[in-house]
Order: structure tokens, then sequence, then C-alpha cells
């Protein structure tokens, strides 16, 4: 760090003009980088080769269909022959008003799976035009009025997947990522300002706008190099601008509060860049490893969504440390002390607050440990209980015109299983009527359908649509999907929206244990390279496990139960949690969490290895670092909380899930377990064998050897020496 940092001062100008550069152009290119951005997801499974090959000949029959619900009127059954003209007139209709819609009804194909119970109703399914496009509510809204205009003596409902999902957002039209910024800027700033009380405040905040025009750049740049099998998807743009502006705020402040001390210790200001590099800077590009490591382990997954959010998340952490050790340094250096005005924050004092605190922790070390572990231990039995599926459709939405749809829907005798059809691509179309018989004896099947007319025979080929009892893709999907696929012949390919997310869930969960083990081992032995200790790591893995394990019980409580979803959304709960979510909170918060740990432990050995006191390096380590991990949790909390605004189920339930991780991390983890844990282990922190340092490449230290004179209980609680106490 020494060299790096009187390289930087040596060539302030050259640094500057090149992140200058960097910046302008980031600026230029950063509106395009959402056109570059694909949805979508390639992965290796039945269910994705099936809707390949059926979105080659029918387009969007691979999506869930939208449902009109058709009532008679009374006495009319769908055998009487006025009704016949009218289920025609309503065919022609919806043809006219949407031509690119694939319809299936009762009026083309006669299929008793179309009809309700009593013969009072039918239904009519429409599929989109091209695979990816949704039946949306003004798809729905469109076709509901064109029925109601062709055949007015007919109750016309309207409803979908899509439309349902749609009825359970919260209203104000399509979120914005600078919007999002903005929100989550302004709050970080707040914090800044109660951290330094001067116009230093701006100085974490400027690095982070920089570093997060840089990502946007860099994630431009890569949507031209990765693979056509993995694109990057349009949830990255919003994961990268808020949780890059977190990280880099974060890293930003760990610098300038050295810097800071430095300065009050009365060394000039070079010289106190160079400390701060040197102590701060270290801590930062370890963490920035760390946290990169979390992201980029999520390529292991098999899911090219997933892939793309890890190559593109590893640019969050290393965007943000390379700014924070090259371009910060050279600022804080030209104008850090003009900007250190009017200074109404002390700085070189550890936080009396935290001080107390420390020693109060150490006290009752026991307590806090069986306290915090009992914390993090419920909310981890509650992620026991997790359910990783498709929300019901009777949760997404509990009011409304497509609510009333639904209702429709099932009051007719039909199942709610019927917006999740699931189509099969038959390669003969004249197996297609054999087929849909041995469906329609399928237990778990209402029935199933060959539809026809124009559009439906290309190639010689036939879709048949099953529509199975309960939902695919749910809590409640029963075997209905494992049984189609059993009953349909060899060569049949069964597929559908519902189906692939099935087959979603299953290939990233079974990846899941490969990522865990990756991320623990390779993060153990970082850590222990870096704190040269082996009990300091091992309880940092352990402790982040169990801290992303309660994350996901807080997830559990809010979107599967519904506790407080009311409040902060205006929605019922999902009464599941979204399928990626579990998979990229565990890539994401591990890593990040881990910053606070080095943050603090850094400061810890350094106390301890100035003292020799394994309570007195924990006194340093907490009342230097409270409020500033308290801080820079606070502010991560509120990028965070700024995204889980957006009107997207999967990125709303990965914030929320971070943002409640993170401020559970800092809290019970770092300022809690972390000191009394530490306490409590004494000199066995510093263990470090021989052979374990050799092959590590840890230089020789008598410190590995040495044992504490006194056990941690015995030795007085006592002041650092040298060390003023400030208010916090």
């Amino acid at each position: 760090m020494d060299k790096i940092s009187g390289f930087l001062l040596r060539h302030r100008g050259l640094v500057g003009l090149a992140w200058l550069v960097i910046t302008v152009v980031g600026v230029v290119l950063a509106p395009s980088v959402s056109g570059r951005l694909q949805s979508g997801v390639h992965v290796n499974t039945a269910a994705y080769n099936a809707n390949v090959q059926i979105a080659k000949q029918y387009g969007g029959v691979t999506e869930d269909p939208g449902v009109l619900v058709l009532n008679l009127p009374a006495g009319q059954t769908v055998t009487s022959p006025q009704t016949a003209a009218e289920l025609r007139a309503v065919d022609a209709a919806l043809a006219k008003a949407a031509p690119d819609v694939r319809t299936v009804s009762y009026a083309a194909t006669g299929s008793p799976a179309l009809v309700g119970t009593g013969g009072s109703s039918t239904i009519v399914l429409a599929y989109p035009p091209h695979q990816g496009d949704d039946v949306s509510t003004a798809v729905v809204d469109q076709l509901t009025a064109a029925a109601k205009a062709a055949a007015p003596g007919l109750t016309v409902h309207g409803t979908s997947e899509k439309a349902l999902e749609a009825g359970n957002q919260s209203s104000g039209g399509n979120s914005s990522v600078l919007g999002e910024l903005l929100i989550g800027a302004i709050g970080a700033l707040v914090v800044l300002a109660w951290v330094f009380g001067s116009f230093l405040a701006f100085l974490p905040l400027i690095m982070a706008l920089i570093s997060v025009l840089t990502m946007q750049l860099l994630i431009y740049a890569l949507t031209y190099v990765m693979p056509a099998s993995s694109p990057i998807a349009p949830a990255v743009q919003y994961i990268v601008a808020l949780l890059g502006l977190g990280l880099s705020i974060d890293y930003s402040l760990l610098v300038v509060n050295r810097w800071r001390e430095e300065r009050a210790a009365g060394r000039s200001n070079d010289e106190a860049v160079r400390v701060a590099m040197r102590r701060a800077g270290h801590s930062v590009w370890f963490s920035g490893i760390v946290a990169s490591l979390g992201l980029f382990a999520l390529t292991v997954v098999p899911n090219s969504l997933v892939r793309g959010i890890g190559v593109s998340g590893l640019f969050i952490p290393s965007t943000a440390t390379l700014v924070a050790l090259t371009l910060l340094p050279v600022v804080l250096s030209k104008i850090g002390p003009r900007v250190d005005w009017p200074r109404r924050k002390k700085s070189g004092s550890a936080s009396r607050f935290w001080s107390a605190w420390s020693h109060g922790v150490i006290k009752h070390r026991v307590a806090a440990a069986v306290l915090g572990l009992g914390i993090l231990g419920a909310l981890a039995g509650t992620a026991a209980t997790i359910n990783i599926a498709q929300p019901t459709t009777g949760a997404l939405a509990s009011s409304g015109a497509y609510t009333d749809g639904l209702h429709a829907l099932t009051a007719d005798g039909f199942p709610s299983g019927t917006l999740t059809a699931v189509p099969s691509w038959v390669p003969d179309a004249t197996r297609a009527p054999s087929i849909v018989t041995s469906l329609d004896h399928v237990t778990s099947l209402y029935g199933a359908v060959a539809p026809t007319g124009s559009g439906w025979n290309p190639g010689g080929s036939a879709i048949v649509v099953a529509i199975p009892w309960h939902e695919v893709g749910t809590a409640q999907a029963g075997t209905s999907l494992a049984d189609i696929r059993n009953a349909v012949p060899p060569g049949t390919l069964t597929g559908g929206d519902a189906a692939f997310e099935t087959d979603l869930v299953n290939s990233t969960y079974n990846s899941f244990p490969l990522l865990f083990g990756i991320v623990a081992v390779v993060t153990f032995l970082l850590l222990a390279r870096g704190l040269k200790s082996i009990l300091l790591p091992a309880k940092a893995v352990l402790l982040n496990m169990l801290s992303v394990a309660a994350s996901y019980g807080l997830l559990v409580l809010v979107f599967q139960h519904g506790i407080g979803m009311q409040a902060l959304w205006g929605t019922s709960s999902y009464g599941s949690i979204d399928r990626l979510a579990p998979v990229l909170i565990f890539g994401f918060l591990f890593g990040v969490s881990m910053d606070y740990e080095v943050f603090i432990l850094a400061r810890v050995r350094e106390g301890y290895d100035r003292t020799g006191s394994t309570r007195d390096g924990i006194v340093e380590g907490v009342s230097r670092t409270g409020r500033l991990v308290t801080s820079a949790a606070l502010i991560l909390f509120f990028a965070l909380a700024a995204l889980s605004t957006a009107n997207d189920i999967t990125v709303r339930q990965i914030a929320a899930g971070l943002a409640a991780g993170v401020i559970l991390d800092a809290v019970v983890v770092r300022m809690l377990l972390l000191p009394a844990l530490v306490s409590l282990f004494g000199k066995a922190n510093w263990w470090m064998p021989e052979r374990v340092a050799r092959l590590l490449r840890l230089p020789a230290s008598d410190s590995t050897a040495e044992s504490e004179s006194e056990s941690v209980s015995e030795r007085p609680i006592t002041e650092l020496s040298g060390t003023p106490t400030g208010k916090d």
C-alpha cells in the first residue's frame, strides 16, 4: 500500500485526469445500458429445451395463458343452438382485436376441458405472439372488451397470472433506477453528515457516484462480451446501481475516517493519506476481495440469470475498491483539509458510547452470546419453513377485476391451475388426439385440449395443452407436471412457463451446496491469512452463514407470512419466496456482511498486536469502528430500501432481504456476538499453527506462538494507552 500511495501522490494530475475521462464516458453511455440488457433465462433443463422447440413454431405458447371466462345466459349451455353463434362471434372478435394472439376455444375445438360445471360456462385461453411476452393487463382488457362487444348476452371476465401479479404491486408506475439512486444517495448523505459534521460528508458520496457510473460502463462493455446463452438481465442495473452506491460509500467512509484520525494525531496531510492507505486501505482491499468472492461464486449455478448477475456483481466491490484506493487518496491529498469544515464532529478519538458498549459486552459476554445466538437461531429456525416457489394466484391479488376473473373461473368449476396450463409439443399432429385421451385420464389434471385452426399445426406438429387442478410451480402444485411427462409418449416435449420455473428452482438449488462450500472454504483461507488466526475466520464464516439464514427467516416472516407487507408495500402476503431470492441474497449478503467483520477485526488485531491484550484489542476495535460500522450499515440499508420499491417481485425480495440482513448483521453479529465471542475465546483467537502459517505463506511471527500471561477474565478492563475518548 505504501508503494501505491506513493505513486498516487506523485501523479495526482494523471490519476485525476484518468478518472475524469472514465466518468465522462460513463455519463454518456449510462443511459444506453438498459437497452443492452435482455430478459430471459437460459438453463439446460427439459422444460427449457421444450420451450425452445415450442417457440420456434408457436411463439408465446411457452408463456402462461390469459383466460377469458364466458358465462352464458340463464338456461343456456354450450350445446344450445343459440350459443354456438355467440361463441363463434367471440372468436372472430378476438382474432380481429388481437390478430397476433393465439386462442384456444370451445367454438374451435369442442373440447370438454374448456367447459365449466353444468355446461353453462366456457373459457378461452389466449397466448402472446412471442416467447417472453406477457399476457399483460392491457392484453387481458383488450380481449375482454372485444368479447363483451361481440356477445353482449354473455358475462365476460378476464384474468391471467401476470395481470394478477400486476394487481398486487404498488401503484406509481414503473420504478426508475435514477429515482431510487437519488433516494439512496439522500439517505446516505444524511448519515455521512452525522458522521463527519462537515463538507467532507460529500466526498464519499461523490466517490460512490463515480463508482456507480464506472460500474454501468463496465456492464455496458460486458453485454458485448457475454455469450448469447448468458445475457445480462435488466435486474442487474438495479442491483449494481444501488448496492454499488452503498458499498462504495462504505469503503470511502473507512478510508476518510482513518485519514481524519491520522490528521487529528498531528500527521501532515500526505502522511495521513499514506497511513490511511496502509491501514484502512488494506482493509478495503481485503474486504473487496472477500465481497467479490461471494458474488463471483454465483457463476457455479447453472442458470444464465444468476451467472450474469454473478459476473456483473464482480464489478461492484472491485470498482468500489479501485475508486477508494486510487481516486479518493488523490482527492484527500489535494483538497481534504479544505473540505473538512466546519468540523462539528471530533476526530481521532474513540467513541465513548462504543467504548462503554464494548466494556459492557465483555463484562456480560456469556449473556450477550446467548442473546445474539438466540435471536439468530430463532430466525434461522423460521427460515427452515421457507417455501421457494411462485406465489399462488390467490396470494397475488386480493381485489380488482382480475381477481374477479379468477373467482369467476373457480366458481364455474375450473381449477386455478388453468392459469398455469402446461403445453406439450407433439412432433406428429396425428398423435395429438390419443395424447389428449391419455391426459384426460390423469387424476391430477382437469383435462387436456389440442388446439385447432389457423397457426396451430405448422410443419405437421401440434400442441396439447393440459389443465392441471393445481397451479404448477407453486407449493400446492402436486404431481401434475411429473404426471404429464410420464403420460406423454417419447419425443413429446413438455414445457411452459410454470414447468420451466419448476425446473429452474430444482437446478439452481441442486448447485447451492457447491456454492456454499466454495464460498466458505475460500473465505476461511483468505481470512486466516489476513487475520493470522484459525479460530477467528472459522467463527466469522459460521456467524456469516447463521446471519444469512436469519435474513432468510426475516424474508419468510414478511413475504411468505405477510407480516408488515401491507404497511410497507400496500400488498398482501405472497405466500412464498421468489425462486432466485435466497441464492442471490446468499451471494450478496455473505460478501457484504464480511466487510464489517474485516473492518472490526482488523482494528481488534491492531490493538492486540500493540498491547498484547485481547480485551484491550476488543475495546479499541469496537470503540474505533462501532460508529463507522453502524453508519456504513445505515447507508447500505438506505440504498437497499430504495431498491425494494421496485415493481419487480424478485428485485423487491432480494433488496428487502439484503436490507434486513445488513442491519441484523451489523447490530446483532458485529456489535454483540463478535466482541462477546472474541472475549470468550481469549488467547485462542490468535492461535496459528506453524504448519498452517507456512501453507498460507505467512511470515514467521512471535505473536503466533505467544500466549497471554493472564486469562481474559482475570485482566482488568483498561483504557488503551494514549487513546483519548470522545463523544459519539
